[in-house]
């Protein structure tokens, strides 16, 4: 694998960026996460534990591709990068029902734990480096996120 491959860099590029989400002039990570629904959607079909298994590989691929755009970029969690909102909300979405309702609540809720970043994703954003500090805390807003969720399920709060 040659980071100087023209094709390859592109290819990394347009991953980062979630083909070209992240190159939004104004709000790149919340149109990220717009971008990142029709995947959960699609995601969303599977049943409970292959969506899990599908997270986990996205997460996984969400953190290898963050690395290289930072060795080919030589910036750190550049503002571009989006699929690190694109896993995080994949984990928002996990065990919740993908209806309008809820989508638009973890939409809205992840997009706020990530913008404000309260601790301890304040922490994991300043202090994890590389391609884990690019995608951890957006898991964690995700992962923070999907408990909001599932309370607001469980109590039938939302339809």
């Amino acid at each position: 694998m040659q980071l100087e491959a023209p094709l390859f860099r592109k290819g990394i590029l347009a991953l980062a960026t979630w083909f070209g989400c992240g190159k939004s002039p104004r709000a790149p990570g919340t149109v990220g996460t717009v971008g990142a629904i029709p995947l959960v959607w699609a995601m969303s079909l599977l049943m409970p534990m292959p969506y899990m298994l599908a997270t986990i590989i996205l997460t996984i691929f969400a953190i290898w591709v963050s690395h290289l755009h930072e060795a080919i970029t030589g910036v750190h969690d550049s503002k571009e990068v989006v699929i690190d909102e694109v896993a995080g909300f994949a984990v928002t979405m996990t065990w919740v029902p993908f209806t309008w309702t809820y989508v638009l609540a973890g939409f809205v809720i992840f997009r706020i734990l990530d913008a404000v970043k309260p601790w301890p994703i304040s922490y994991i954003d300043r202090e994890v480096k590389g391609g884990v500090g690019i995608v951890a805390d957006d898991l964690l807003a995700g992962i923070l996120s999907n408990i909001i969720l599932q309370v607001l399920w469980q109590k039938r709060w939302l339809l």
